[in-house]
């Protein structure tokens, strides 16, 4: 680990924020959890949305066991964002926006990278498109993103079909890893100017990016980052830590 801090330099507040206005993007586009705010939103919201009773208790221990066997290894990124998703059929769209927007509102604020919020304000007040790109359930990501002034239209998360208003388990969209920059592409952005991500499952629209900004990087990405040669970011808050808790 060491050695590949040593070969892939870190970019200080000044130097990330110059390199990214540089580059005079006019479209950028964010990953979520672990890079513009600390933890993981996506299974803090299900672990909330099962104590508040918006699942059954069936449900609640099915992906808890689905949840336990992703952490060992057994089940896929893509297959447990989808089921985090999908736990939610029955209930009324309406029903998870509001329980999102309660969660966002009670839990995400003060895990805000300060920097990060004042480059994306930075940004849309140079009237550059701005996109977010996460594996984590879209409703709580819609939520996380409007205070940064991200409209819903251009956020690309995991979601299911909604029929007649209520939630379905057919899987529209899962965007991690490979599936990141399939979606990107899907909305016509083959090539973004700028791409922000913390994990290695952002590693793919990274790499299509025009100019890509690691931020907060696991070591899996750091380790990308040194073969790519790529600089990478730390947020004031998450210096001193190797990686915020989860990433998409």
């Amino acid at each position: 680990m060491t050695s590949t801090l040593i070969r892939t330099p870190q970019w200080s507040d000044q130097q990330f924020i110059q390199l990214v206005l540089d580059s005079k993007p006019q479209v950028a586009v964010f990953d979520c959890d672990g890079t513009l705010w600390s933890g993981d939103s996506g299974h803090g919201f299900m672990i909330w949305s099962i104590e508040q009773g918006l699942i059954s208790r069936s449900t609640c221990d099915l992906i808890d066991n689905r949840h336990r066997a992703y952490q060992a290894g057994k089940v896929s990124e893509a297959t447990i964002c989808g089921e985090m998703v999908q736990i939610y059929a029955g209930l009324r769209e309406e029903e998870l926006r509001t329980a999102a927007v309660r969660y966002v509102q009670e839990f995400v604020p003060t895990r805000y990278f300060t920097e990060m919020v004042a480059l994306v304000d930075q940004l849309r007040h140079n009237g550059v498109e701005l996109w977010a790109v996460s594996s984590t359930n879209k409703w709580v990501v819609v939520e996380g993103v409007r205070a940064l002034g991200i409209p819903e239209e251009r956020v690309l998360a995991a979601e299911v079909r909604v029929s007649d208003g209520l939630l379905t388990e057919e899987i529209v969209d899962v965007p991690t890893d490979e599936a990141k920059a399939v979606s990107l592409r899907r909305v016509g952005l083959a090539q973004p100017d700028a791409v922000f991500g913390n994990s290695i499952h952002d590693l793919a629209m990274l790499e299509v990016a025009r100019h890509p900004f690691p931020v907060n990087p696991s070591p899996a990405l750091l380790e990308a980052a040194a073969r790519h040669r790529w600089g990478y970011y730390l947020p004031h808050a998450a210096r001193g830590l190797q990686s915020s808790v989860g990433g998409e």
